[in-house]
């Protein structure tokens, strides 16, 4: 028997059973989702992933800090938008290559999932060890080049879940983001708040590295989880073949991604061939004989240039842009002084001119971080559910976004509420809560329609099975550009806009930019889901026939 053979699987039929889902079942729910453990092992990956992100939005801020003690509120604003937006810088390039990679037969989705999380885990590791700013956005820099795990863990769920549970099965991705916005900036919090409030009190190791734990606790999470993948997640790559380095050269993958796969692979099947009929009458077990057929041909990348990839594409853009500039303005919201004065004289004419943030500490900014996850869990798994499936997904999406300019107009008035403490002692008091709270929900809410919403518009907007990593990853690749843009546009509006006494314009900025999107919202269509249905390219259709 060939090898080709050893690895195709064999069905066996009984009276009572099914080949690949053959007989409909009523109705899909969390209970006969089938898979569950590739799926819990998918989700820990995204959850590990986002960990790791929420976990530097904490201290972030804070180290970057204690790298020169004597850096100006200005520059040290500027400095975490670098940072935060290094991360995603490395993805505009790499995560399109790790898309194609994904679809290369020597390669496959697992793998470029394992490289991302190990090789993520070894950028933490650098990053706790930094001295430097610059030693601190290089290794943010390798975090994001070496991280393909989005768009290889889009595809492996799209592959692994029949159409019939996707909705609820993309719906674990957001939620594992939700999470992780929970646990991350907690703890982190908790671990770099002592460093912050008695700093010579640290020991050993601790006082010259003083953010070193949370970076390690991001190390092991990831650790953990490529552990997890190895053993428990099989690959979804139908094509799959023994591994082989020089699939991961980039002008490699870009040649063969251009010009579709070499006609030399194979793929397993689950062929069936005719079956004697007085056997399967009588009850008996037999075992199928697997069909080999001839390769599947990857279509050339010309084959994503449709007008419904363009405007899912301008949707995510749009998307990501904001998301990153929330993520951003928002810790530096909390961090900034609330009594800054700006370096020209500013006449109050207006309530629209005010300068002051809340000048929370990093357990105060991880909790109020950690709001974003409490209410994203809930609104996952009570509010999202029902009215997807009332709604249907398209509406959801377009009516939910209108809740993001709303959030982005309001939220500067927060420092404004009256506080229980007075300046420069950070902000506190139930107004100031309730209005965190009250931002906090509608962006969270717009969100959770939103996210799982554009994985699934992705996913279904392929034109093929070959491309779906690849649409995963150009998908990541313009998620990264725009969160990259995101933070540091929002960092240069931030300080512009706060010297001239007006610091909610950056704001009102970003939320004139999200009702762009609503309105671009309306040209995107729900694919029919093309790449996990029936072979599209015509040798798959003369395999099918």
């Amino acid at each position: 028997m060939s090898e080709d053979d050893e690895s195709t699987p064999t069905a066996i039929v009984t009276r009572d059973s099914h080949v690949a889902h053959s007989t409909p079942i009523a109705e899909a729910t969390w209970r006969n989702m089938p898979h569950k453990q590739d799926v819990a092992v998918l989700m820990l990956s995204r959850f590990a992933d986002f960990f790791q992100q929420a976990a530097i939005q904490t201290y972030g801020y804070y180290q970057l800090k204690s790298f020169d003690p004597n850096i100006s509120e200005s520059d040290v604003t500027k400095q975490t938008g670098t940072l935060f937006a290094s991360f995603t810088l490395a993805q505009i390039v790499s995560s399109f290559l790790w898309g194609l990679a994904a679809d290369r037969p020597e390669v496959g989705r697992k793998l470029v999932l394992m490289v991302g999380l190990i090789g993520t885990a070894f950028g933490c590791i650098g990053m706790a060890f930094s001295q430097s700013f610059h030693q601190a956005v290089f290794w943010r820099f390798f975090c994001g080049a070496v991280n393909g795990t989005v768009g290889s863990a889009r595809s492996m769920l799209g592959e692994r879940v029949p159409k019939a549970w996707h909705s609820r099965a993309f719906l674990l991705f957001p939620a594992a983001f939700n999470m992780a916005n929970v646990a991350g900036p907690l703890l982190s919090g908790i671990l770099t708040e002592h460093f912050h409030t008695q700093p010579g009190e640290a020991t050993g190791w601790l006082q010259l590295y003083p953010y070193a734990a949370p970076n390690l606790l991001c190390t092991f999470i990831l650790l953990s989880e490529a552990a997890l993948v190895h053993i428990y997640l099989r690959e979804t790559l139908a094509s799959k073949r023994p591994f082989h380095l020089r699939a991961l050269i980039p002008t490699t993958l870009l040649r063969r991604g251009l010009i579709g796969h070499s006609r030399n692979g194979s793929a397993p099947s689950h062929a069936v061939q005719r079956l004697d009929e007085e056997h399967l009458l009588a009850g008996d077990e037999i075992e199928l004989q697997p069909r080999k057929p001839a390769a599947p041909k990857q279509l050339p990348l010309s084959s994503l240039c449709t007008l419904n990839v363009f405007w899912v594409l301008v949707s995510i853009g749009i998307f990501d842009f904001h998301l990153g500039a929330f993520n951003n303005l928002w810790v530096l919201m909390l961090t900034a002084a609330r009594d800054y004065v700006p370096d020209r004289n500013v006449q109050r004419r207006s309530p629209f001119k005010f300068t002051g943030g809340l000048s929370f500490t990093p357990t105060g900014v991880g909790f109020a971080l950690s709001i974003i996850g409490y209410i994203g869990v809930a609104l996952q798994f009570l509010l999202y559910p029902p009215a997807s499936k009332r709604y249907g997904l398209l509406r959801c999406f377009r009516v939910s976004i209108i809740l993001f300019p709303v959030a982005y107009y309001l939220a500067p008035f927060i420092a404004q509420l009256p506080s229980s403490t007075p300046s420069p002692e950070p902000a506190s008091g139930a107004l100031i809560w309730l209005g965190i709270a009250a931002v906090v929900f509608l962006q969270v809410a717009a969100r959770t329609f939103a996210m799982p919403a554009v994985i699934i518009l992705l996913n279904n907007a392929s034109p093929h099975p070959s491309v779906l990593g690849t649409i995963n990853g150009l998908g990541q690749a313009c998620s990264a550009t725009f969160r990259t843009i995101g933070p540091y546009a929002s960092s240069h509006w931030f300080n512009t806009w706060r010297e001239r006494g007006v610091i909610g314009m950056a704001w009102w900025i970003v939320a004139s930019i999200a009702a762009v999107g609503c309105v671009a919202s309306y040209w995107v269509k729900d694919g029919d889901n093309a790449a996990l249905a029936a072979p599209k390219t015509p040798r798959d259709q003369a395999n099918a026939r």
